[in-house]
């Protein structure tokens, strides 16, 4: 994920995958809300990124501290409902 200043939507989306991945990877670039801390509680792996006003740089960033054979992406006002999970 690449957030910044996603306080208010991150906990009902990082929710909502809670247990389906083995890592979570969140890219942030410049939160100075509870952004980062809110990752963090959900087992995160947290990285900043200075936003030089590039998504595909930013998604490149997140995508290079991936660990796994294949990547899930999501946007932090995204939500998997149940019956998709």
């Amino acid at each position: 994920m690449i957030v910044k200043d996603k306080q208010d939507n991150l906990p009902h989306c990082l929710e909502s995958v809670r247990g389906l991945f083995d890592e979570t990877v969140v890219v942030d670039t410049g939160s100075t809300d509870r952004t980062v801390g809110i990752a963090r509680s959900f087992g995160a792996n947290v990285f900043d990124f200075a936003w030089i006003d590039d998504f595909a740089a930013a998604r490149n960033e997140a995508l290079a501290h991936a660990t796994g054979d294949y990547a899930f992406w999501l946007d932090a006002d995204d939500v998997v409902d149940p019956p998709e999970r």
